[in-house]
C-alpha cells in the first residue's frame, strides 16, 4: 500500500503527534509499504529519505500556538495527493477533514482519521465558561464521523466522543513506546521529579510546579525537571523562581530525552486532556512511575500497583500521589512501571493501523 500521513501541528518541537507519525511511518516501511508524509512548513519541499517521501507545503503560523502551522493551501495539497495517488489517506488531525473528505470520496481513497485530541478537552481552557462547548464538540464530531471512512482512537477516553454516533467505524489502537530507547537507568539522588509536556494552557504544566511547592512545604526535598517548550514558558519560569526547578526546553534527541526521564524517581503528567499519554508511557518504559489526574486517558496506563497513582489532579492531589509512590520500595516502582511499558511496543500499534488500512482498502477478508 501507498500510505499518505497528513498532519497539521507538525513541527521540529512537536511532541506526541510527531513521534507517532514518525514511529508508525517507519513501521509501515518495515512492513513493506510505501510511506509519504504531507505536513505544513515554512516552504514547499519534496524530499525522499530512507524513511519515506516527505512533502511540505508552505503554510501560515497559527497565532498563539508557539510555532504551529496549519495547511491552508487546499488546492496545492489536493494536487500533491493526485500526484502521489495514495491507497490510504491517514489524517492525523481534524481541521482538514472537511475539505479532504470530498477529495478522498471522489478518488475512491479511504480516509482514516487518527484522533490525537478530544475537542472539548483541548478547547476547555480557550473558550468562555458560558460557551456550550460539549454540544458544539458533539456537533463537530458527528460531522467528522459521517465524513471519514474509519476512525482510530487510542483510549477509552478518546473513543467516548465518537462511539455515541455508532461503533462500525471505530477502531481502538493504543500508541506505543520505543522500548530499546526508553528503558530504566541509574537514578540520581532524589527525590527527583520530571514533567515532559508542551508548555501550553491545555496541558496545565503549572500544576507540576505547584505540586512541587506543596511537597517542599511538607518537608519533602524534591526537585523538578520540566522538559518541553511552549507559549507558557516565561510565565512558568516566574512561577518557579523560588523553587528547585530546571527548565530544560525541548529535547529533540530521543536518546537524551530517555536518559533525562530515566534518572527521575517519579513523573508528573498533570494534563486532564490527554487522549493517550505518550509521555506517560515513555516514563513507564523507563521504569519511572507516574502521577496523573483522573480526567483524561493517562490513568488508563496505570496497570500495576506501584506503576503510578491516579489523583484528583490538584497540586495537593498530585503531591499526595508522589508521597504514596515514594513510600513504595524503589525496585517495585521500577519493575511495575517497566512491566506496563513493555505491554505497548510500537510494533503492536503499526499492526493495528495496518489492519485498519487493509479493511479500508478491501485487502483483508472480514469474517
Amino acid at each position: 500500500m501507498r500510505i499518505v500521513q497528513l498532519a497539521n501541528f507538525y513541527t521540529p518541537v512537536s511532541g506526541g503527534l510527531r513521534t507517532c507519525v514518525e514511529q508508525t511511518g517507519r513501521g509501515y516501511i518495515a512492513a513493506g509499504h510505501e510511506r509519504v508524509t504531507l505536513v505544513p512548513g515554512t516552504e514547499n519541499r519534496d524530499i525522499t529519505l530512507p524513511d519515506g517521501r516527505h512533502l511540505t507545503v508552505r503554510s501560515p503560523l497559527l497565532p498563539g500556538t508557539g510555532g504551529y502551522r496549519v495547511l491552508t493551501a487546499r488546492r496545492r495539497v489536493c494536487e500533491l495527493l493526485d500526484k502521489v495517488e495514495p491507497d490510504v489517506l491517514e489524517a492525523n488531525d481534524k481541521l482538514s477533514i472537511g475539505w479532504l473528505a470530498p477529495w478522498a470520496r471522489s478518488r475512491g481513497v479511504p480516509l482514516v482519521l487518527v484522533s490525537h485530541e478530544r475537542i472539548n478537552a483541548i478547547l476547555r481552557t480557550r473558550v468562555p465558561r458560558w460557551f456550550p462547548l460539549d454540544s458544539a464538540a458533539a456537533a463537530i464530531n458527528r460531522r467528522l464521523h459521517r465524513l471519514v471512512d474509519h476512525i482510530v482512537l487510542t483510549s477509552s477516553f478518546s473513543a467516548a466522543e465518537f462511539e455515541v454516533f455508532g461503533r462500525e467505524k471505530i477502531h481502538r489502537v493504543p500508541l506505543g513506546v520505543d522500548l530499546e530507547t526508553f528503558k530504566p537507568a541509574h537514578r540520581e539522588p532524589g527525590p527527583r521529579l520530571v514533567t515532559v509536556s508542551r508548555l501550553s494552557t491545555e496541558k496545565h504544566p503549572e500544576l507540576s510546579i505547584e505540586a512541587l511547592r506543596e511537597l517542599r512545604r511538607r518537608g519533602v526535598p524534591a526537585t523538578l525537571d520540566v522538559i518541553g517548550t511552549g507559549p507558557l514558558q516565561r510565565r512558568l519560569a516566574r512561577l518557579a523562581e523560588d523553587l528547585p526547578v530546571r527548565f530544560l526546553g525541548h529535547v529533540a534527541e530521543r536518546t537524551r530525552l530517555a536518559e533525562l526521564v530515566a534518572t527521575a524517581d517519579i513523573s508528573l503528567s498533570p494534563s486532564p486532556a490527554e487522549t493517550f499519554g505518550l509521555a506517560t508511557l515513555e516514563s513507564l518504559a523507563c521504569g519511572v512511575p507516574v502521577v496523573v489526574p483522573s480526567k483524561g486517558a493517562a490513568g488508563e496506563l496505570i496497570l500495576r500497583p506501584a506503576s503510578g497513582r491516579v489523583t484528583d489532579g490538584t497540586p495537593k492531589g498530585l503531591a499526595d500521589g508522589v508521597e504514596e509512590l515514594l513510600s513504595e520500595p524503589p525496585e517495585r516502582r521500577r519493575s511495575d512501571a517497566r512491566a506496563v511499558g513493555e505491554q505497548f511496543p510500537w510494533s503492536a500499534t503499526v499492526d493495528g493501523l495496518l489492519e485498519v488500512f487493509a479493511r479500508a482498502t478491501g485487502r483483508l477478508r472480514v469474517p
